[in-house]
């Protein structure tokens, strides 16, 4: 299932995707075939670019960069019409491009490098993935957007309540969940708690459910002395009060629109006994929890796809640059040329895993502790170098269909 290259090939494509259309460049042994041309990326300029491969031969292969939702339309063609593609990160083409010494940017320039590369430095093709990983991968990404919004109602509510009631955010211990939102809807200005009495206060707060009577009781309390200290510019009729309504509200559907998303992705990992397998590999692993191993998988998809952790390390973006001048040969910080939302991914399970290490150690966070102690490198060079050892832990587990066993990684540290 490794990747291979195409060394036999020697009509190479390069396709610049733009949003409404695509120019397209033809190689035979780094000549070009004819003009650059333009195709629309629809059906109609695909079976066009599909008519002109049938000229050769051999069908050639199609280069182009990731460019978001545009070049889906043309990567679905392809893998219909099972023509292998190279689909190059944009970062990663601009790089090869510039090592060409492009010096002109044209969408007919673009095509003939992108085309170019692949005579030049060949890259690896990996093996497309199966649509249900995609499908994962569309849930993981509607999650990392609700986890956005979220964030964004959360600032709106913050600044909102300056007006009304900021000293509420004191209330509880971390100002945010189920019962804090409910408890700011019903008494979202100060002066709303100090027009009602001890009784009514408390009667509000014991609707909330999963709010003991013992804990209502508590922040009753709170909430009169809160609401006491504070100054509120805005009085309790300003449309500011409707605005705090409107981002509970908000937040309440967002948090509920996330546990469905996760609910759909943990259906299609289901589906297959391989990747419901993967979870509970991944789960084993000390302070990977449900929701961050289904992100992994469908942010990684089968790991066994790739012939080394490096690839994988290459997929995310977490493979060091290297620089290389005249007898100067350094590497330089890591490239992000890959999946930006699977780096983050791997990056918090650093911090989760430290998190939970007191009762589930954890190689991982030996080795994390031991470089922090010694201060020999930053915070973020040192959780990248703990992210290169989770890729590596994580390949080996899923290929020898292991689960994480703490005695073995730590007599294993290639692990």
């Amino acid at each position: 299932m490794g990747g291979s290259i195409i060394e036999n090939c020697k009509v190479i494509v390069g396709i610049d995707v733009s949003s409404k259309d695509s120019t397209v460049c033809v190689l035979m042994d780094k000549v070009r075939q004819g003009k650059t041309f333009k195709i629309s990326n629809d059906m109609v300029g695909f079976q066009q670019l599909y008519k002109r491969l049938r000229l050769y031969s051999v069908i050639p292969l199609i280069v182009f960069e990731s460019t978001g939702v545009y070049s889906l339309s043309l990567q679905a063609f392809l893998e219909k019409k099972h023509i292998q593609y190279l689909k190059l990160n944009p970062l990663k083409a601009k790089k090869l491009m510039d090592n060409n010494l492009r010096h002109n940017k044209t969408d007919q320039v673009d095509a003939y490098r992108l085309a170019l590369i692949q005579f030049n430095a060949p890259q690896k093709l990996l093996k497309p993935q199966s649509r249900a990983y995609h499908e994962m991968q569309n849930a993981s990404r509607y999650y990392e957007e609700l986890n956005k919004a979220m964030v964004v109602a959360k600032n709106q509510l913050h600044r909102n309540l300056q007006t009304t009631f900021p000293q509420i955010e004191n209330l509880m211990c971390h100002p945010t969940g189920k019962i804090y939102w409910s408890v700011v809807a019903l008494f979202p200005h100060a002066q709303a708690v100090l027009d009602s009495n001890k009784e009514h206060i408390l009667g509000e707060l014991e609707t909330i459910s999963g709010l003991s009577q013992k804990k209502a009781e508590y922040l009753t309390q709170r909430l009169i002395s809160l609401a006491r200290l504070t100054c509120a510019y805005d009085n309790k009729d300003s449309i500011v009060i409707r605005a705090i309504q409107r981002n509970i509200a908000c937040l309440f559907s967002l948090d509920q629109e996330k546990k469905e998303a996760l609910a759909y992705l943990y259906k299609l990992a289901s589906k297959n006994q391989a990747d419901t397998r993967i979870l509970t590999i991944y789960q084993s692993i000390p302070g990977i929890a449900k929701t961050t191993a289904l992100r992994l998988l469908a942010e990684l998809g089968d790991l066994r796809r790739f012939d080394s952790p490096n690839q994988i390390d290459a997929f995310i973006g977490i493979d060091p640059g290297i620089y290389q001048s005249g007898e100067l040969d350094s590497h330089l910080s890591i490239t992000k040329h890959g999946n930006s939302i699977a780096r983050k991914i791997m990056y918090l399970s650093i911090g989760q895993m430290e998190s939970v290490k007191t009762t589930q150690p954890c190689h991982i966070t030996d080795y994390y502790d031991r470089k922090k102690s010694s201060q020999s490198r930053g915070f973020k060079k040192i959780a990248i170098a703990s992210v290169h050892k989770l890729i590596r832990t994580m390949y080996a587990l899923v290929t020898k269909n292991q689960l994480y066993d703490y005695n073995v990684a730590t007599r294993n540290q290639r692990l």
